[in-house]
């Protein structure tokens, strides 16, 4: 089974958009079984919080429910257990060498350019297309 974790700052925009963007994609491949997909923040600003609405009627306007999500923090556990760790931007980047040390090498980024934060831009629909296009690339190069 591959194991997929998404970060972001506060696991309540990005990360759970990317989190239920790549389950969607591997359900309409067939592969769901093969997946093990979750999101995590690198703060705890917003621990136990569900999926910002904004991000959540992105997520609806493409079919894409998001229910029963709670926003924690990534753990060392989680650092040990999934095979692939995405983080959304830099500062993301920054927080897991601060909390991880040499561990956060494990982590690399969705894209090769920052992934906006929708929190800040207010433009949802553009994290839509930069997190679509990230999972797609992941399931071509995993599948």
């Amino acid at each position: 089974m591959v194991k997929i974790l998404f970060v972001c700052h506060g696991n309540i925009c990005r990360s759970p958009m990317a989190e239920f963007v790549m389950k969607d994609l591997v359900k309409k491949a067939g592969r769901e079984k093969e997946f093990h997909i979750a999101s995590a923040a690198v703060s705890r600003e917003e621990i136990g919080n569900p999926v910002y609405p904004p991000a959540r009627r992105e997520l609806q306007k493409h079919g894409i429910r998001c229910d029963g999500h709670a926003a924690h923090q990534i753990t060392r556990k989680e650092l040990e257990e999934y095979d692939y760790i995405y983080y959304m931007d830099g500062s993301n980047a920054r927080y897991l060498r601060r909390l991880f040390g040499d561990g956060a090498e494990k982590c690399q980024p969705l894209l090769s350019r920052d992934v906006a934060d929708p929190w800040y831009t207010g433009d949802f629909s553009q994290t839509w297309d930069d997190i679509t296009e990230g999972c797609e690339r992941i399931l071509e190069e995993l599948c």
